[in-house]
């Protein structure tokens, strides 16, 4: 896979809620809502983050997830040009950025598509989507069928078999990559795309860039099946996000252990891979509002931070900003949000963030180490990152009160890197290791103290 993703700590926004955008696209002129972004650099880069992931940019009728083309910067967040300035400044701050790629379906409003709505079986697009054909009525009112996503019948399933439709994806990509130089693509929908229009993309972008990564929204199955040299760099880890909250809320650390085991220990079936790890997205409810008790949220992004993979924060994530999901809509879980106003909240849980993120640049063990679980229990969990020159630990307590744990290692001495480099000896192969209530550590084995 790229070498720069396994190192990244990753933010992710969904432009169009971050920007407070329209709900609707009135097509009209590039309003720059996303220039907002600019003023948040500062604040990204003093968090850690190194990669940039924005959800759907491209003109699009409603949630971005509709494209009407893909060529043009979503009106309601500005133009190419503005847009080309943002990720020339994200670079030179140091971050990469990566897009969403929807290709899947499109909108209603896609060019294509629309002339297939005007000119019926005389249109020459009628091959560009997935099963359209004359023999009954659609239901949305067409004189044609055609395969929506999951039933949705405002986006329209492309034709991935028509060549004529993959060279207009790939031709759209060569354009970002030239215009934009983006360093990535998050696939959306990842488990309905045609392997082959994978293995297209992926020829195309490694041609023309060898460091660029590809990463697939999966949510159930084998993610190997997509995360592998032919296909995929990576994809979205979501077993591993059920365990991050439902591990706390049930008091069972047992659970999140298996996945990372099963995932990345010896024998694991994911071993070598990087997968994309988050505790919320723009799918599912806040993770503040997930947890049982919001006390157990530093624990949660230690986890995140230390486990195999790649971390991603959700914007407003590093304030607990709250949000469920109704049975009709998503807003709430993308709001718009001003940096002001953030910065007037609590910034505790943001010194943490910033300060995993620090621990994981400075100790490679965490980024590109084996895995092992220690110790296991249900409100304490242990467990070791390994290269054949570092080796560190990470031991979380869940519980209301401070615990002792009998820790078996072969370390001269630990250090815990989270908590003032306090130093602890072994003890005849052991260390009698205290932790604190709802707290971490993060200790690092050296000879002698390690100064990082």
């Amino acid at each position: 896979m790229s070498g720069w993703a396994r190192d990244a700590v990753f933010y992710h926004i969904y432009p169009l809620g971050f920007c407070g955008a329209p709900e609707y696209n009135d097509f009209g002129a590039g309003v720059p809502r996303l220039d907002k972004l600019h003023g948040w650099i500062g604040h990204l880069k003093d968090l850690g983050v190194t990669a940039l992931y924005l959800g759907p940019v491209f003109q699009s009728t409603k949630h971005g997830y509709d494209t009407a083309d893909y060529f043009r910067i979503d009106s309601r967040l500005g133009d190419n040009e503005g847009f080309a300035k943002l990720c020339g400044a994200l670079h030179e701050a140091g971050i990469k950025v990566v897009l969403d790629g929807v290709f899947n379906h499109v909108g209603r409003d896609f060019w294509a598509f629309r002339d297939v709505r005007e000119r019926g079986q005389g249109s020459p697009y009628c091959g560009w989507f997935h099963d359209l054909n004359f023999g009954g009525p659609s239901p949305m009112g067409d004189p044609f069928w055609y395969t929506a996503w999951q039933g949705h019948y405002e986006l329209v399933k492309l034709n991935l078999r028509n060549p004529d439709v993959v060279r207009h994806l790939l031709d759209a990509v060569g354009m970002w990559m030239d215009t934009f130089h983006i360093d990535g693509l998050r696939l959306d929908a990842a488990d309905c795309v045609d392997f082959d229009f994978f293995r297209a993309l992926k020829g195309f972008v490694q041609a023309r860039d060898p460091d660029f990564w590809l990463m697939g929204e999966i949510i159930h199955g084998d993610y190997a099946r997509w995360a592998n040299p032919e296909l995929l760099d990576s994809v979205t880890n979501y077993e591993c996000w059920k365990g991050l909250w439902s591990a706390h809320n049930t008091k069972n650390y047992f659970e999140i252990a298996h996945s990372l085991q099963r995932q990345s220990g010896p024998g694991g079936i994911y071993r070598g891979l990087a997968l994309y790890n988050f505790a919320e997205n723009h799918d599912v409810n806040r993770l503040a509002s997930t947890l049982a008790h919001r006390r157990h949220l530093e624990n949660v992004y230690t986890i995140l931070y230390t486990m195999p993979g790649i971390p991603s924060l959700y914007y407003g994530g590093e304030w607990a900003v709250e949000g469920v999901r109704s049975k009709t809509s998503d807003a709430v879980l993308r709001p718009c949000l001003e940096l002001a106003d953030m910065q007037a909240r609590d910034q505790a849980l943001c010194g943490r963030l910033a300060a995993l993120a620090r621990i994981r640049a400075a100790f490679p063990a965490l980024r590109h180490g084996d895995f092992e679980n220690v110790v296991i229990k249900n409100e304490q969990l242990i467990y070791r990152r390994a290269t054949p020159e570092q080796r560190v630990y990470v031991a979380l307590n869940l519980a209301g009160e401070e615990v002792h744990l009998d820790m078996p290692h072969s370390e001269p001495v630990l250090q815990d890197v989270l908590h003032g480099d306090e130093i602890f000896h072994n003890d005849g192969g052991r260390t009698w290791l205290p932790i604190p209530a709802c707290g971490a550590r993060v200790l690092v084995g050296a000879p002698d103290r390690f100064c990082w």
